[in-house]
């Protein structure tokens, strides 16, 4: 009764041990996927202004905007009239700069904001050049500087959190493989009596085998119920951008980890024991 206990308990701290590693590599993956989905954000936010040639008929500015909404580069553009352009600048001043000069100075306009693949210098500077050769165009004003510090910097919190998901990926399959280890070990002297009266390998492996794709189920359940009431809270308190669809896909993905990893290093530590010799079992 009381080995019975000891193996359920055992069981119980893998599963339990499992699952937490299962739940960390999660979380880290559903931050470094809100990372990307917020980097695309912010370079969907990057863009620029098309300045329209004074007393261009609306017409024509209508016939233009219409064009760049079905170019492949504009996710949204936004037509800002000489008046508009007006009333934001008198708010941003705080004064009414056209009683002091008498007429209103500034021009209609164009706010385009890009695609987050086109949102990068090189691709803003061929635009621009397209542009221009529209008559209605006066001119493309956008902030080369802003560009670069935004493509840099997002680029390398992509980078770095990329490395750190791998290097946690790496971390959980070695505590996953050594819990199995240890688990395994336990059982060493049970293989060996196996081996002694004939047992083949194949029979003594499924065992184990099918005892560990439990655990990988097990842990895995365990974990998407701790990952999703924290994604929950996350979602409630921060908006996160990960869809449903998308959420549902990494905990499939983290429950697939789960699973190969512990069916996996069940694997390599039963071998290793079936290989060993009698010597070897008390070392």
């Amino acid at each position: 009764m009381n080995v019975q206990w000891k193996l359920r308990g055992s069981y119980l701290i893998s599963m339990i041990s499992i699952a937490l590693v299962l739940f960390l590599l999660g979380l880290i993956g559903f931050l470094f996927l809100n990372a990307q989905k917020i980097s695309e954000h912010i370079r969907e936010n990057v863009g620029f202004s098309i300045i329209i040639h004074d007393n261009t008929p609306e017409i024509e500015i209508i016939k233009l905007q219409k064009d760049l909404d079905v170019s492949l580069y504009v996710r949204s553009s936004e037509f800002i009239d000489k008046d508009r352009a007006a009333q934001e600048l008198k708010s941003e001043l705080g004064e009414d700069f056209i009683d002091f000069m008498g007429y209103n100075p500034l021009l209609a306009s164009i706010d385009i904001k890009l695609k987050a693949e086109y949102s990068n210098v090189d691709s803003i500077a061929k635009i621009e050049s397209q542009l221009l050769d529209y008559p209605q165009i006066k001119d493309v004003f956008y902030q080369k500087s802003l560009v670069n510090f935004v493509n840099e910097n997002v680029g390398k919190i992509s980078l770095y959190l990329g490395l750190f998901t791998i290097l946690m990926l790496a971390i959980a399959y070695a505590l996953i493989s050594n819990t199995i280890r240890l688990s395994v070990q336990s059982k060493r002297f049970i293989i060996h009596t196996q081996k002694l009266v004939g047992a083949t390998k194949a029979y003594i492996r499924q065992p184990f085998i099918w005892n560990s794709f439990l655990l990988g189920i097990l842990s895995s359940f365990a974990s998407i119920f701790l990952l999703s009431f924290v994604i929950s809270g996350i979602h409630a308190q921060l908006d996160a951008l990960l869809s449903f669809t998308e959420i549902l896909m990494l905990l499939g993905v983290v429950s697939f980890i789960g699973i190969v990893i512990t069916v996996f290093s069940t694997l390599i530590a039963v071998n290793y024991f079936i290989s060993i010799t009698s010597d070897e079992l008390y070392y």
